[in-house]
């Protein structure tokens, strides 16, 4: 694994805590829903910070094949 792989996959660890955080508040508040409490601007925040997260780690993999693609052309 080189260097830059290395520093790919540690930065998907706190992305995927975040994303993961995000989905937790969905399901805390979803009994809320049922109790009448107004709860539509965290459900919409929480899935703003689930699509930002996944679309950061949409990036990071087109970066991660992209470093594996000129690895691969480097060692031809």
């Amino acid at each position: 694994m080189s260097k830059y792989q290395k520093e790919l996959h540690d930065i998907r660890k706190p992305l995927n805590t975040i994303s993961m955080q995000a989905e937790l508040i969905r399901m805390l508040i979803e009994p809320l829903s049922n109790s009448g409490l107004p709860n539509e601007k965290l459900d919409t925040a929480a899935l703003k910070i689930i699509a930002a997260a996944k679309e950061c780690s949409e990036q990071l993999q087109d970066l991660f094949e992209e470093i594996n693609n000129d690895q691969s052309n480097q060692s031809h």
